[in-house]
């Protein structure tokens, strides 16, 4: 079985509030230093077979029909090598 990583995040020009809001937090947890805080969606999605093209075809559609709105977010469609 293989795993296929959709990640799903904000296009760049989107504001990102719940991002900003980490953004803030984190000096005061001691954290100094992060410049910019963007937050996104990861999905894991088990594939029986093969992930061939036509798969990988298959869950690019997935992703622009369900798992991502377009309109303001961009996503990337990548197979995870097994550990």
């Amino acid at each position: 079985m293989a795993r296929v990583v959709v990640d799903v995040m904000l296009k760049p020009e989107i504001l990102d509030p719940q991002g900003q809001a980490v953004q803030r937090a984190l000096p005061r947890l001691g954290f100094e230093g992060i410049a910019d805080v963007r937050q996104g969606k990861r999905f894991e999605l088990e594939v029986d077979g093969p992930v061939d093209d036509a798969a990988l075809a298959r869950i690019h559609e997935m992703a622009e029909t369900f798992l991502a709105n377009t309109v303001i977010e961009d996503f990337t469609v990548k197979v995870e090598e097994p550990k």
